[in-house]
C-alpha cells in the first residue's frame, strides 16, 4: 500500500480536476453562464439531499461524486460540469493564474475556519503546494508573521517567494525551539498541517489558546496524542475537507491581484506529456505543473 494512500477512482474515466475553461456550449437549463465565459470549476459534485447537503455542509456530502475520480474529469480538451458547479472570473485573468482556482478553493474552506487577526504568526508544517497556499493567504488575511517547516532545499525556496518570513528545516533545526525562538516563548497563534500526519507537532508549536488547523490527508498513518495537551491549553482543533461555498470568493480574490501563484509553476507541458510532469512530482523535482491540451494545435 502506498503511503499516501491512493484514492479509488472508477475505471475507464477521463482523470483531472483542476482546470479553467472557456464555455464553449450550454444545455437548454443553464441560467447565467454564456458561451464565451471564462470559468473556474469546484469538480466535486454534492448531492443536495442527504443531511450534511441540507444543513450548509455540502463538502462533507455522503454521495460525492467527484469530476476525474467518479466521473469523467478535465484531462481532455473538452469536459461537461454543471452550471452550479461552476464560477465565471473576468477574462482578463490569465490562465497562469486562474489555473490554481480548484486547490485554492480547499484551502480557502479552511482560511474560512481559522479566523486570522491582523499581526498573528502562523506556522505552517510542510512547504509543497497547498503548504504554499496557506502561505500565501496567511499573509494575505494579515498575519504579522508566517513560519514554514520544510526539509526540502527546493521548496524551501519557493515557501519564500510566497511570503515566507522564515524556513525551518525540522531535519536540521529543532522545530519547538525555533518556534518559540520566533514568538517570544509563545507559540505560534496559528499552526497548519498542510501534511496531514503533523498533529503532534503542531501541538508542540501552537501556544496556549491558540488554534490548530488540520488540513493535510493520510488515511493510513496514525499518531498517538495526549487529549489533556489540547484541554488543558485551551486549544482548538479544526478539521477541514475541500472548499464549502468557496470558489466565489477564489475568483474574487484572483480578480483583485492580490495574490501571485504563478512563480509556483516549475512545468507547463502539452498534456500529452501527462508522465513527464507526474515523474518530475514523484522525484520532487516539480510544484506544480500545467497541462495544455491544445498546446500542438
Amino acid at each position: 500500500m502506498r503511503n499516501p494512500p491512493g484514492i479509488e477512482a472508477n475505471k475507464g474515466i477521463i482523470l483531472g480536476h483542476e482546470c479553467v475553461g472557456e464555455v464553449t456550449e450550454i444545455g437548454s437549463d443553464v441560467m447565467d453562464l454564456k458561451v464565451g465565459d471564462h470559468i473556474i470549476l469546484d469538480n466535486n459534485v454534492p448531492c443536495g439531499v442527504c443531511t450534511p447537503c441540507q444543513t450548509g455542509n455540502s463538502n462533507l456530502c455522503k454521495h460525492m461524486g467527484s469530476m476525474g475520480v467518479h466521473k469523467d474529469g478535465v484531462f481532455a480538451q473538452y469536459a461537461v460540469a454543471p452550471e452550479k458547479q461552476m464560477v465565471r472570473i473576468p477574462k482578463e485573468i490569465p490562465i497562469d493564474q486562474a489555473i490554481f482556482a480548484e486547490p485554492l478553493n480547499c484551502v480557502m474552506g479552511a482560511v474560512k475556519k481559522l479566523k486570522v487577526m491582523p499581526g498573528d504568526t502562523a506556522l505552517v508544517l510542510g512547504g509543497g503546494p497547498i503548504g504554499l497556499y496557506f502561505t500565501t493567504l496567511m499573509k494575505a488575511c494579515g498575519a504579522g508573521k508566517v513560519l514554514v517547516s520544510e526539509v526540502s532545499d527546493f521548496r524551501t525556496e519557493y515557501a519564500k517567494a510566497q511570503g515566507a518570513d522564515r524556513v525551518i528545516n525540522p531535519a536540521k533545526e529543532d522545530l519547538k525551539t525555533e518556534v518559540l525562538n520566533e514568538t517570544d516563548g509563545n507559540g505560534a497563534d496559528i499552526v497548519i498541517d498542510a501534511v496531514g500526519v503533523l498533529i503532534n507537532d503542531a501541538l508542540m508549536a501552537v501556544k496556549s489558546g491558540g488554534s490548530i488547523l488540520l488540513f493535510g490527508q493520510n488515511g493510513v498513518a496514525r499518531q498517538e496524542i495526549c487529549q489533556n495537551d489540547i484541554t488543558a491549553r485551551g486549544l482548538t482543533v479544526y478539521g477541514n475537507f475541500i472548499g464549502n461555498y468557496t470558489l466565489k470568493n477564489v475568483a474574487n480574490l484572483l480578480s483583485s491581484n492580490r495574490v501571485d501563484f504563478t512563480k509556483m509553476i516549475t512545468h507547463k507541458l502539452p498534456l500529452e506529456d501527462f508522465e513527464t510532469g507526474l515523474k518530475a512530482m514523484q522525484k520532487g523535482e516539480a510544484l506544480e505543473v500545467i497541462l495544455d491540451p491544445f498546446a500542438n494545435e
